[in-house]
C-alpha cells in the first residue's frame, strides 16, 4: 500500500466501513497527498491490509471511480485520475473610488455624522410589537397572494394625507409608490422617465449619491449652481434649456440648507412646462425645518404635472426600516405601476404595516415635533461651542457648515476624525467641479447629543489645527 495513504477506521462509527474508506482517499486526492497518477493498492490488497471484507474496499472504490477520482485499467491497476489544475484565486475586487467615498462619507455611527436621526427616542419598542402583529395579519409571510408592488394601500393612504397636511401636497393614494429609500425611488423615477442620453441639471454642490444615480442612468450632468435662494434656475436655463431632467433639494438643499425661493420656483415650474421637461423633486429633510413651518413642497404648486416628489423615512423614524416613496404626477402613475410591478416591487409588508399603523396612531407627528425641539438645542449647543472658539460657520439645514482655510484638506482631516467616533462630512465632496469646491466640514447635529459636545468639538480642532 502506498506509505502515503493512511486509512483509520472507526468501528464503533454509524458511518459505513466503505463511505469511511472513500472520505479518506478523496481527501487525500483532493489535498494533493495522492497525486495524478498514483497507482493505488488492489481492493483485495487494501482490504486485506484493513481487516476487511474485500466487498467493502470494491463499493469504496466503484463510487470514487463514479464521481472520477480513481480510473481502473485492469492488469495496469487502479490510479488516481488526472485532476484540472488548481484554479489561480481570483483577485479580491477592491471598491471604487465611488465606493471608498460612499464608505467614507457614511462610517459610523458617529458624533455629527449626517443623515440619521437621534439615537435617542427611536420608536424600536412601538415597531417590534407593530411588526409581531403584522405578522399574525400576513399570515407569517405565508400569503398566498402577491403583495401590491405598489406597496400597502394602508400607508399610501396614510401618506397622501400626511402630505396633504404637512408639506400642502394633495395627491391620491394610487399616486403614491412606496420604495426602499429615497435612492429606490430616483431609480424608479428614472427608469420611468427613460431619458438616456438627455441632459439634467444637478445642484452644485449637491448630494454625491444622486450625482452617480444620474451618471449610472446616462444621463449627462450639466452643473447648476446653489445660492442663498436655491438652485440658480436662470444659469440653468441659459446654459441647458434643452434639459429634460432637473433634480433639486427645493426645501432645504443638500447641503448648505437654502431654500427654494418662490420666485425661482415658478422659474423652474414655467421652464419644465414649456420645454416638456421633468422635476426630481428629493424633500430632503421633509418638515424638518427647524426655523418656522417648513415651506410647502414644490410640487404643490404644480397641480401633479411636472413634479416627481420623493420622500423617505429614513432622517424621521430611521434609515434602518429602508422605506421611502414617490408621489408621481396623474399622467405618469399607469407607468410607475407598471415598472414598480415588473422591475421595483416595494418592499416588505410587514414594515409598511407598521409604519401605517405609527402614523395613523399620531406617533409620528409627535414624533417629528419631538426631534425638531431637540434638533433645534443641539445646534444652539454646538453653535455656542462654534462662537466659543471663534470659528467661521453658517446654519446648513440639519448641520452646521464649519468653513476651512482655503487649502484645507477636509477629506484627509474627515479620515482622521472618524477614528475618534467622530464623522463630520467634508464639503468638497459634494462638488462635481473642483475648481468651485471650497473646504469645509457639515457637522451634523442631529447626532451630535450636548453631553457630548464639548469633548467633540475640542477633539475635532486639535486635527483641524494640524492639517491648518
Amino acid at each position: 500500500m502506498d506509505s502515503d495513504l493512511q486509512i483509520q477506521l472507526d468501528r464503533t462509527a454509524k458511518l459505513p466501513l466503505s463511505e469511511q474508506i472513500r472520505m479518506s482517499i478523496s481527501t487525500a486526492i483532493e489535498s494533493g497527498l495522492l497525486a495524478p497518477g498514483t497507482r493505488l493498492p488492489s481492493w483485495q490488497d487494501l482490504a486485506a491490509h484493513l481487516g476487511v471484507a474485500r466487498g467493502t474496499v470494491q463499493a469504496a472504490y466503484e463510487r470514487l471511480s463514479d464521481s472520477q477520482m480513481i480510473e481502473t485499467f485492469g492488469a495496469k491497476g487502479t490510479r488516481v485520475a488526472p485532476r484540472p489544475r488548481a484554479a489561480a484565486q481570483p483577485e479580491v475586487p477592491r471598491p471604487g473610488a465611488f465606493m471608498k467615498t460612499f464608505q467614507e462619507m457614511n462610517a459610523g455611527p458617529g458624533i455629527f455624522q449626517l443623515g440619521i436621526p437621534a439615537l435617542e427616542g427611536l420608536p424600536e419598542k412601538f415597531f417590534a410589537r407593530a411588526r409581531s402583529s403584522n405578522l399574525l395579519k400576513i399570515g407569517s409571510f405565508a400569503s398566498p397572494i402577491n403583495p401590491d408592488p405598489r406597496g400597502e394601500f394602508e400607508l399610501r393612504r396614510e401618506i397622501a394625507g400626511y402630505l396633504s397636511i404637512a408639506r400642502n401636497l394633495h395627491c391620491f393614494p394610487e399616486q403614491v409608490f412606496i420604495t426602499s429609500g429615497y435612492r429606490s425611488g430616483l431609480g424608479l423615477a428614472l427608469r420611468v422617465l427613460g431619458l438616456d442620453g438627455k441632459k439634467v441639471w444637478m445642484e452644485e454642490p449637491g448630494f454625491h449619491l444622486t450625482r452617480k444615480g444620474l451618471e449610472l442612468a446616462r444621463l449627462r450632468i450639466v452643473p447648476v449652481p446653489v445660492d442663498a435662494e436655491g438652485l440658480n434656475v436662470g444659469y440653468g436655463i441659459e446654459n441647458a434649456a434643452d434639459a429634460a431632467l432637473a433634480v433639486v433639494t427645493p426645501g432645504q438643499q443638500a447641503p448648505l440648507g437654502s431654500t427654494l425661493s418662490l420666485r425661482r420656483r415658478l422659474q423652474l415650474l414655467e421652464w419644465a412646462v414649456s420645454s416638456d421637461a421633468w422635476i426630481i423633486e428629493d424633500d430632503y429633510l421633509g418638515e424638518l425645518q427647524l426655523e418656522g413651518r417648513a415651506a410647502p413642497a414644490l410640487a404643490s404648486l404644480d397641480e401633479g404635472k411636472r413634479v416627481i416628489h420623493i420622500g423617505s423615512f429614513s432622517k424621521t423614524i430611521s434609515p434602518g426600516l429602508r422605506l421611502g416613496f414617490v408621489v408621481a404626477p396623474t399622467e405618469l402613475a399607469a407607468m410607475f405601476s407598471e415598472v414598480a410591478a415588473t422591475l421595483a416591487p416595494a418592499p416588505s409588508p410587514v414594515a409598511q404595516l407598521a409604519t401605517a399603523q405609527f402614523m395613523r396612531d399620531g406617533h409620528y407627528i409627535r414624533r417629528i415635533r419631538r426631534l425638531k425641539r431637540l434638533y433645534s438645542a443641539q445646534r444652539d449647543a454646538l453653535c455656542e461651542q462654534l462662537r466659543m472658539r471663534d470659528a467661521e460657520w453658517v446654519k446648513a439645514g440639519l448641520a452646521v457648515l464649519l468653513r476651512l482655510p482655503d487649502g484645507a484638506p477636509d477629506v484627509q482631516i474627515v479620515r482622521e476624525a472618524i477614528t475618534f467616533g467622530l464623522a463630520p462630512s467634508p464639503l468638497s465632496a459634494w462638488f462635481a467641479t473642483p475648481s468651485l469646491a471650497f473646504p469645509g466640514l457639515l457637522l451634523g447635529v442631529a447626532t451630535a447629543p450636548e453631553a457630548h459636545l464639548a469633548t467633540s468639538c475640542s477633539r475635532l480642532f486639535e486635527i483641524i489645527d494640524r492639517y491648518c
